[in-house]
């Protein structure tokens, strides 16, 4: 997937600059749309633009992702 093709948010994907764990419901919204729906991408490291601004600690941030999804979810 080519990220330049993806200049705007849409239904099929949401962009987020940064992962929030302290408001994860600000994210984990988007996971549920999209698993409630037809599906979908959520990108972390791009703000609303489409400028790729990548993120610190990534490793972090995956395994982050993951937990909270499950917390929530269970």
């Amino acid at each position: 997937m080519n990220i330049e093709s993806l200049k705007s948010e849409c239904t099929a994907y949401d962009f987020k600059l940064k992962l929030e764990e302290k408001r994860p419901k600000s994210w984990l919204k988007s996971v549920s749309a999209f698993a409630n729906g037809s599906g979908g991408s959520l990108f972390f490291g791009i703000d609303d633009d489409g400028t790729l601004q990548g993120l610190e600690n990534i490793q972090h941030v995956c395994e982050a992702i993951s937990n909270k999804i499950r917390d929530y979810t269970a």
